[in-house]
């Protein structure tokens, strides 16, 4: 049986987010719970914990050997991780009950700075694991589970909505393009800083999220 590509998203809430670091100056974090053990999902999958605690000391054992586990703002397509995407690296997983929680550290890339500028405008950003596993269909239990990363997306606006794809939504727009040369400059000067978040505030509203 051919490993299937499988996303599974948390809203904000759903994630039990704690946001770390956004109004001190320092590093900034989100930490929650990134994927669902023993229950099943709005996918109608579920997860069994021992594929869960497999899953989570394989990719520590990445992160401990100084591998950087990348994520990005909203999904691809595949288990591909686009440098121009990404948004944050993962600094460690663990398990919590029968859940994997993980600490995202955001970067100050451009979707970094995005991401960044959403939370401290008051946006809640969920989490989304991406991996691949087998899936049995006949009752939706997931064996042979490998995490790959796990992705930044969008609130969706109902139960079951695909989250807005970020990027893409952003290069579609009037000011989109703008709003990422201009994240691309930023760096540490203010003045641009406080320009860049009233933008993505009215980017925010245009995008309805």
């Amino acid at each position: 049986m051919a490993h299937k590509y499988l996303k599974e998203q948390l809203t904000f809430n759903q994630a039990g987010i704690v946001i770390e670091g956004l109004d001190d100056g320092k590093d900034l974090y989100m930490k929650g719970i990134c994927i669902q053990g023993g229950v099943k999902n709005a996918n109608e999958r579920i997860y069994p914990v021992n594929e869960i605690e497999k899953a989570v000391r394989a990719l520590n054992a990445q992160i401990n050997d100084g591998f950087s586990v990348m994520g990005e703002v909203d999904h691809p397509d595949d288990l591909k991780i686009n440098l121009d995407r990404v948004s944050h690296i993962i600094m460690s997983m663990w398990m919590d009950g029968p859940n994997g929680f993980g600490k995202l550290k955001i970067l100050p890339t451009p979707m970094g700075q995005l991401v960044s500028t959403m939370l401290g405008a008051g946006v809640k950003l969920g989490v989304s694991s991406r991996g691949s596993g087998n899936v049995n269909e006949a009752n939706g239990h997931v064996s042979d589970f490998e995490i790959v990363t796990v992705d930044v997306v969008a609130q969706p606006s109902a139960p079951g909505a695909y989250p807005t794809a970020v990027y893409e939504s952003l290069m579609n727009m009037k000011y989109g393009h703008h709003i990422l040369e201009m994240a691309k400059d930023a760096g540490n000067d203010d003045k641009v800083q406080r320009y860049l978040k009233t933008e993505v505030i009215r980017l925010i509203k245009d995008l309805k999220i």
